[in-house]
């Protein structure tokens, strides 16, 4: 889930929620913060404060921790909804 809100300031600014109710394992936690870092600074976005929050369990106390299908999918995600929130250009 993204919050957003804009601010005053020349640039946009990341909080990330990773509850561990959502994601019992730590390495799961520091992984989504890893990746959604990662992607918000690629994300080229204009001046907004944003809140990454999970919405749902990413994994379970028995599964992986960190997968590559894991990272695959919250790549997606957040690249689905960093993108919502650029600028449209203009021509």
């Amino acid at each position: 889930m993204l919050y957003t809100r804009t601010n005053e300031l020349p640039h946009a600014r990341l909080g990330v929620v990773a509850a561990k109710r959502f994601a019992p394992r730590a390495v799961t936690r520091n992984t989504i913060k890893r990746v959604t870092r990662e992607l918000f600074r690629q994300a080229a976005l204009p001046s907004i404060d944003c809140i990454v929050r999970l919405s749902k369990p990413v994994n379970a106390r028995s599964g992986s921790a960190t997968s590559a299908r894991l990272k695959a999918e919250l790549r997606a995600e957040l690249m689905r909804l960093f993108l919502s929130q650029r600028l449209p250009e203009t021509h």
